[in-house]
């Protein structure tokens, strides 16, 4: 068993103050094996309190990442992190993007075709702000959303004189409960301040031999 974080799209304090209390109080040190950063976290701050979560941490690169942190991120030699990662666990490929450059956002055709470049079984994203968790041609999608509710320019309008419209995204994230060939996916969500967690299961289905 393997328990994977999956976080982003946090946008402090550009669009967020801090991650909410509720969700620091549930992420604490010695449980979590492993992070998954979708990208645009911007925070130093928000980044030191992931690693003090989990010593690994795995990001990709968002689109505001490179101005909002100046270029370093921690346990990475690189200026910014990759646009896309593949880690592995027992028999699950896990794909990682941010997912900005894959248009249109959040679709599940283009989703699709990034996951089979990857060859992921299982293929994370984020960008969207929202949280979604499906399967589609055999391979499980999760966006763990914004953990801050930040503000997301694709549910939004503008109306005259300037004012921006739209509705705030809940403050989600996801916990990954990996079990060989399953997923056991735990939902973290706060709708109106209150703390809802779901339960989703999604398992690989084997190859039938060539």
């Amino acid at each position: 068993m393997v328990l994977v974080l999956a976080i982003g799209d946090t946008h402090i304090p550009s669009r967020s103050t801090e991650l909410p209390a509720k969700f620091k109080k549930l992420l604490v040190p010695g449980k979590i094996q492993q992070i998954l950063c979708t990208g645009n976290i911007t925070s130093r701050a928000t980044l030191d309190f992931l690693r003090s979560v989990a010593a690994e941490i795995v990001p990709v690169r968002g689109d505001a990442d490179e101005i909002g942190l100046g270029g370093t991120y921690p346990q990475s030699s690189q200026v910014v992190p990759p646009s896309a990662r593949v880690v592995v666990h027992g028999p699950l490929k896990v794909g990682l993007i941010h997912g900005h450059d894959v248009l249109p956002w959040g679709d599940a055709d283009a989703l699709a075709g990034v996951a089979r470049h990857l060859d992921a079984d299982v293929m994370v994203t984020g960008h969207t702000h929202r949280f979604e968790a499906y399967e589609y041609e055999g391979r499980f999608f999760v966006n763990p959303g914004s953990a801050t509710g930040a503000f997301s320019h694709l549910h939004s309008g503008t109306q005259a004189g300037g004012t921006v419209t739209g509705d705030t995204p809940n403050p989600s994230f996801v916990l990954m409960d990996l079990q060989g060939p399953s997923v056991v996916l735990y939902v973290y969500q706060l709708v109106e301040g209150e703390l809802k967690i779901e339960k989703v299961d999604w398992t690989k289905k084997e190859q039938a031999a060539l």
